[in-house]
């Protein structure tokens, strides 16, 4: 066997994602016993048209739910949506069965918005632009009531 032809791409096919997460779900159920990886969206919609305008995007796995994409457009802000979002992506986080909760911002997004809903930082890493940080962030999620 000759040896492996090693690629690096800024556009991976559709199929190359699917075998590497699907190999990686497969490497995991058998680590495991079991599989747990699912999505989870809170979005926000224009009654009128349907159209979604912005929300947040994540996933549950092994007892965490992770929040990876956040937007709200600028004339949804300070209208309170932002943190009933969090507290729906939360909720679900807890029914699912998630113990805690972590996802990652920049200072010059939303970690005081984060602090505000209880999230603590747990690290930081220096960025570009020079003087931003990623702000890693995490919360203990309260268990659903009933």
């Amino acid at each position: 066997m000759t040896d492996p032809e090693l690629i690096l791409t800024d556009q991976p096919t559709d199929a190359e994602e699917s075998l590497i997460q699907g190999g990686l779900a497969d490497y995991n159920a058998l680590m495991t016993g079991y599989r747990d990886w699912r999505p989870v969206a809170a979005l926000l919609r224009d009654p009128s048209s349907g159209e979604t305008l912005g929300g947040m995007i994540g996933r549950t796995s092994y007892g965490l739910l992770f929040i990876d994409l956040v937007y709200l457009p600028e004339t949804m802000r300070g209208q309170d949506i932002g943190s009933r979002l969090l507290q729906m992506m939360e909720q679900e986080g807890a029914r699912r069965g998630c113990q805690s909760a972590f996802l990652f911002t920049i200072t010059y997004q939303a970690p005081g918005f984060y602090e505000r809903h209880g999230w603590a930082e747990f690290g930081r890493i220096a960025c570009d632009p020079p003087g931003t940080a990623r702000v890693f962030m995490t919360k203990t999620l309260k268990p659903p009531e009933g």
